[in-house]
This record gives C-alpha cells, structure tokens and sequence, in this order.
C-alpha cells in the first residue's frame, strides 16, 4: 500500500509539471505580443513594455520558467490583471458555488441513477428495463443549456418552485445559496446520470450471472441480500470509477450551466477572462482543475479497497 502511494504521488507529481509547463507555455505561445493581448487594442506600447517588466517577460525564457515553477510551487499563481489581485484569492472567492454545485449534482446523479441502474439490470429485458436505457440515452443527448432554460421556464418562472438565477446576496445565508443551486443541481444531476446508470447496469449484469451469486440463491438467501450486499460490492469498483470521473467533470466543466443560471462560479470566471483576456486567470484555473482531477482519481484508486477488499496495490 505504502508503496502503492509513492507511485501515485509521484505520477501525481509529474502530472501537475506537465500541466504548470503547459500553462507557461500558452502565454508565451500566443501569437504576438503577450502583454498587448492581456491589455487589448487600446493600449500603448508604453503599457505594453510596463506589463512585460512587471511580469517578467523581458527576462531569459529559461529564468521566466524557474519564477514560474517556483511561484506555483509557493502557491503563486500570479496577479490578475481585471481584478488586480492575486489569483489564488480570486479563485478562492469563486471556488464555494462550482464545489457546492458539483457535490449536489452528484448526489443528485448517484441519486436517480444507482437505483435504477440496479432494478433495470435485476430486471434485465423487461420493458421497465427497456425504458430506462432509453431515458438514459435521452438525457445523455439533450445539452445540459437546453435542459436548463426548460427548467427555468416552468420550474421556476412558470411555477415559482426555486429561484430563476444568482447565487444570493452578500448577505444571504449559507442555506439561502444553496437553495439557489437546488435546480441547477437538479439539471446537472439528471443530465450526468445517464453515464452512472448505464455503468451501474451494466456492473451488475455482469455480476449477476456469476456462479457465487446462483450458489447463495440456492443456499436459499434473501433476494434483497444477494442484490445489494453480494453483487452490488463486487460491481462497485467499475460504479465508484464512474462517478469519480463525473464529479471531476463537474468541477471542471459545469461552465455552460453556471453561465445560464448566473452563478458566479468557477466557470463563469473562466469565461470571462478569456473575454478580458486575464491570462493569469486562465493559467491559475487550469493548473488548480489538473491537480482536482488527479487528486479525485487518486481518492478513486483508494476507495477501490474499501468496496472490495481483494484488491492489492
């Protein structure tokens, strides 16, 4: 297990260079003049230069590189230019509503979609079964905008169930906020829980017909029993993969759905600097989504030996 871990760190570790080397490198890149691109068609050659000093960009590449590396290994991700603070704090500010949002989409998906998965695959063939594969194809296929502005429509304007957009006032509650995640949470949720339900069905078809489960029906066990505790623990490491994967993608890429309901996430923020051209920004959220996405594939890895314990690292 030990040395399990080292691995994973290490990968882990050569994967965030790879991503903080990328991030250095779309700036430099880009074609033209970095600073005149962060500062727009506006600016004069004498802001331009200013820019260039005070980020750096006059030096070597070779010591550019070095200040990068060492800044981000200190937590350093730059300055934004819009909002002329440090980037770590403006993605700090922004970070509440995207994780708030991702973990409520994702109870919501492993709600609607393990259930079923289970009952559709225990009733393999049958036209519940049947219908199901076909509203998980349905969901997988309809853009997530799209799903949104209905339920906008009717859910909240038409029927005044949740609030319409936003993410609440400054001085709103915690729980007032989250009740304005509530319906995007419901968009998402249904949206990701096509993936989960057909995983979910399909795990445990495939472990339904194994011989150990035959045997424990013919010991005379509980149907529920051999559903639940006998199939559905040794269909989970395919289930678990499945839903780290989606909660990674939900932290990265709710950007459409924040975009529609207006709420001051992660996504929204990347949009915009790519609008404002805010580079920093930009860098700053690639390089913080790559180290979500590997530290959610390796807490994934380790929930493996939670479910079943033959697994060996």
């Amino acid at each position: 297990m030990a040395r399990y871990l080292m691995r994973r760190i290490t990968g882990m570790l050569v994967v965030v260079l790879l991503v903080l080397t990328i991030a250095f490198i779309i700036v430099r890149v880009a074609p033209g003049d970095p600073a005149a691109l962060m500062l727009g068609p506006e600016a004069t050659a004498q802001d331009a230069a200013e820019l260039r000093q005070r980020l750096g960009l006059d030096r070597p590449i070779l010591v550019q590189y070095a200040t990068f590396m060492a800044d981000a290994v200190r937590g350093d991700l730059g300055r934004s230019l819009y909002f002329n603070q440090p980037v770590t704090r403006v993605l700090a500010a922004r970070a509440e509503p995207t994780v708030i949002l991702a973990l409520m989409s994702l109870f919501f998906s492993m709600l609607i979609a393990i259930p079923i998965g289970i009952y559709a695959a225990y009733r393999r063939g049958s036209a519940f079964d049947q219908t199901v594969i076909s509203a998980a194809m349905l969901a997988a296929s309809v853009p997530s905008f799209l799903t949104g502005l209905i339920a906008q429509r009717w859910l909240a304007t038409e029927y005044g169930w949740f609030p319409v957009s936003g993410y609440g006032g400054p001085e709103s509650s915690f729980f007032e906020r989250v009740r304005f995640l509530i319906l995007p949470s419901l968009v998402l949720g249904i949206v990701n829980s096509a993936l989960i339900l057909r995983f979910t069905r399909a795990s445990m078809l495939d472990v339904l017909g194994e011989d150990y489960i035959r045997t424990a029906r013919s010991k005379g066990m509980e149907e529920r029993r051999v559903v639940l505790r006998h199939a559905l623990r040794n269909a989970g490491i395919p289930i678990i993969t499945v839903i780290g994967l989606t909660f990674a993608l939900l932290v990265s890429g709710a950007v459409v759905t924040e975009r529609v309901f207006n709420i001051p996430g992660l996504g929204n923020l990347v949009v915009n600097a790519v609008l404002r051209r805010d580079y920093p920004v930009i860098q700053g959220t690639l390089i913080v989504v790559a180290v979500l996405y590997v530290a959610i594939n390796l807490i994934t890895d380790l929930l493996y030996l939670l479910v079943d314990k033959r697994v060996r690292y």
